[in-house]
């Protein structure tokens, strides 16, 4: 009897670790506010717009949108005649909580600028949860984002989608079933880094062979693993599990579709490099963020079904930043027939409370430049596109029944200057209400703001 106790618990030991998926999402919505919006203007994150119509949220989904939809003795009315409604913003490239601001040394986490390559690293497990930019960019309508290490290293590490509710963990905010990603960086970056160091790479071509002879090992690793899962029980008795490489774990994950490329690239050449480099090893690259060049190859992205991550107008820091064209965005939507994919992302901490307005300057130069594109459509640029890019738009992104209710009213036409969040939702729940002064404040924020509240009563 006592040996059938022991394997039982070496055997529920076994099962446990098995199927144990470390630091995985603990994410508990706030109680929804079950609304019904009447008389708005909609953009609906799917390319329409909608005027005089009704909105209802409950239960943290969206479950009608329509003209004089009924009410219900169980939704609160908002009068939003004369308003906008849009899906919440999602900033695809961030790095609050890596680099909080302000800025302070001690905690500038967003680099492991120790070797080339880090694919090990996680950008989740430098996140300070108190950084106070997540409520100035939920002030701006942003309901989730996308924390990315930074641009270093080739390889730099997973990157994690998160709600933008502050948290006491990172856990807590982590959006659920929301892919990791994988940080690339290609051009000066990494060869100026390491460069410096008299290391490789210092060149282009170095960039490139560092990131052939990673892949070349993390195919290695993922054979290996694949011969021992399709091993039978007996046999793996027999053998050993290939030894856990974090690094190579990471770089398998994307190999067998589950981590998602996001790769930092400016130059036109170095894009279709890049490309290039992903159908050597078989892996998809989803987004090629900041993609000054992206214009030059607007349909080579399309055709490979590739975003592109882009500012509206930040441009010429950099040689590599320097050949940009205004219109960079609307010819990156607007290629192959209107198939391409384009994103306006921050990577500033200013940016970022303004993602509607950096829409509007792309779409006003992608006008000037003779496109005919609605502002339904460019809504997508800072919605569903990366939703799509983040791999959580079967949840948000756009206004569709049975989606989250991330869900942000305009005082104007989000497309204005003059446009404010007045009310932000995320999962049905009021987030964000500039009238009755609901606003969101870490622990760090009320202890500076006012740190007599932490002082002790004697």
């Amino acid at each position: 009897m006592k040996n059938i106790y022991i394997f039982l618990y070496f055997f529920c030991v076994f099962v446990v670790a098995e199927n144990y998926k470390p630091f995985e999402s603990t994410y508990e919505p706030l109680p929804p506010t079950n609304t019904i919006f009447r008389n708005a203007n909609i953009y609906d994150g799917e390319g329409n717009e909608l005027n005089n119509t009704d909105l209802i949220i409950k239960d943290g989904k969206i479950v009608a949108i329509g003209v004089d939809l009924p009410s219900s003795i169980d939704l609160i009315e908002v009068d939003a005649s004369g308003k906008w409604i849009t899906p919440g913003i999602i900033d695809i490239h961030s790095h609050m909580g890596v680099y909080p601001a302000p800025s302070v040394r001690t905690s500038s986490d967003g680099n492991e600028a120790t070797s080339p390559v880090t694919a090990e690293v996680w950008a989740e497990h430098s996140i300070w949860v108190q950084d106070p930019q997540y409520a100035l960019a939920l002030k701006g309508g942003v309901t989730t984002f996308h924390v990315l290490p930074g641009s270093a290293n080739l390889i730099g590490g997973r990157g994690v989608t998160a709600k933008n509710l502050q948290r006491n963990t990172i856990n807590s905010m982590k959006f659920p079933d929301a892919p990791h990603s994988l940080k690339m960086a290609c051009g000066e970056n990494p060869k100026r880094v390491y460069g410096n160091r008299g290391q490789m790479p210092s060149t282009r071509m170095g960039n490139a062979a560092g990131y052939r002879k990673s892949w070349i090992k993390a195919q290695g690793y993922l054979s290996k693993l694949d011969e021992y899962e399709a091993k039978s029980d007996e046999a793996k008795e027999l053998s050993y599990k290939p030894t856990r490489d974090l690094e190579l774990e990471t770089l398998a994950g994307v190999l067998r579709d589950e981590i998602l490329v996001h790769n930092h690239c400016y130059r036109a050449d170095e894009m279709a490099t890049m490309i290039e480099i992903a159908k050597e090893f078989n892996y998809k690259i989803t987004a090629f963020h900041h993609a000054v060049e992206a214009y030059k190859v607007a349909d080579l992205l399309a055709e490979n079904n590739i975003c592109a991550a882009l500012w509206a107008d930040w441009w010429g820091f950099k040689h590599e930043a320097y050949d940009m064209v205004q219109a960079n965005i609307a010819i990156v939507d607007q290629a192959r027939n209107g198939t391409g994919c384009a994103i306006v992302h921050s990577d500033d901490e200013i940016g970022i409370q303004h993602l509607n307005v950096e829409a509007a300057k792309a779409l006003s130069a992608g006008i000037k430049a003779g496109y005919d594109i609605s502002k339904a459509r460019a809504i997508n640029w800072i919605t569903s596109n990366p939703a799509k890019a983040a791999g959580i738009y079967n949840q948000t992104g756009s206004l569709k029944v049975g989606k989250n209710a991330d869900v942000v009213l305009w005082s104007k036409n989000p497309f204005s200057i003059y446009a404010l969040a007045e009310k932000v939702y995320i999962d049905g729940a009021i987030a964000f209400d500039r009238s009755s002064g609901l606003e969101p404040s870490s622990d760090f924020d009320i202890g500076i703001i006012n740190p007599s509240k932490n002082r002790i009563e004697e």
